[in-house]
């Protein structure tokens, strides 16, 4: 696939985000111990794990937010180090879960906001920049509310809204944390559902993490299980094949992971 850094073509690369021979550790405490990891291009990729293995580590590392004490991060090909157009990526944090609900803002006005940092602080707001407002929360199901006030949204359809905003400056690679939290169970299959068309309509490259491992197993095309060391990573095919084998070690509990083939479609609440 052909790559383009603030749009100029700069390399072809089968990958978005590779990971070699990566350390850290808090003080005594090693949390992330040699993760070699590729995300290919197109791909969605779920980092599934316990609390405490490194999910949240991992991410801020690949974010920029923590410098690698030991190995290397690529991103689109660039070193991380070097790597500076930052609207190819987005980021959906688990806001839903914490949001305030008095916010005085409308689902537009949410979703237009993602588009600041690319236009301008001050610069005209066209009609061009509207559409691709409605088209984002079309994307995510949400164009009809696009007049509501946020608050008014369930944890759900906060969380769609937050994914729209993330994806109005159109990047090629969407990160999200733990983004169920605050959704009902009963939504989470129409969530992932969701994702899992933005991945095969939109041609975007999914990175999540999420302790759904049954739930999003067949959503997804690849799976990473991290608990400091990366003790599996590949297809999805190839995940399924494993299902218990050394799962409750992994986890310290027994698992069952289980394969949900649902079709959930429309917006759920």
């Amino acid at each position: 696939m052909i790559l383009k850094i603030k749009g100029e073509i700069v390399m072809e690369s089968q990958s978005i985000i590779d990971i070699k021979q990566l350390f850290y550790r808090y003080e005594k405490d090693t949390v992330l111990d040699n993760i070699n990891l590729t995300v290919p291009t197109g791909s969605f990729l779920a980092i599934v794990g316990p609390n405490g293995s490194g999910k949240s580590t991992l991410l801020k590392l690949i974010l920029g937010l923590l410098k690698p004490q030991k190995g290397e991060i690529r991103l689109f090909g660039q070193e991380l180090n070097k790597f500076k157009d930052w609207q190819q990526i987005g980021y959906v944090s688990q806001k839903a879960n914490s949001f305030n609900t008095g916010f005085p803002a409308t689902v537009f006005e949410v979703v237009s906001s993602g588009l600041t940092k690319k236009l301008g602080l001050f610069h005209f707001f066209k009609k061009e920049h509207s559409q691709k407002v409605y088209d984002a929360l079309e994307a995510v199901g949400m164009r009809q509310f696009s007049n509501r006030n946020i608050g008014e949204l369930s944890g759900g359809q906060q969380q769609r809204v937050f994914i729209a905003r993330a994806l109005v400056s159109e990047p090629n690679l969407l990160i999200l944390d733990e983004p169920t939290v605050g959704v009902d169970a009963e939504n989470v299959n129409a969530f992932y559902h969701m994702l899992a068309a933005l991945n095969k309509n939109r041609a975007i490259t999914l990175l999540l993490v999420t302790h759904d491992i049954g739930t999003i197993s067949d959503k997804v095309t690849h799976v990473a299980c991290l608990n400091k060391h990366l003790h599996f990573h590949g297809d999805t095919h190839e995940f399924e094949k494993q299902r218990n084998e050394g799962m409750s070690d992994f986890y310290g509990t027994d698992v069952q992971l289980l394969a949900h083939h649902h079709d959930y479609g429309g917006v759920f609440k």
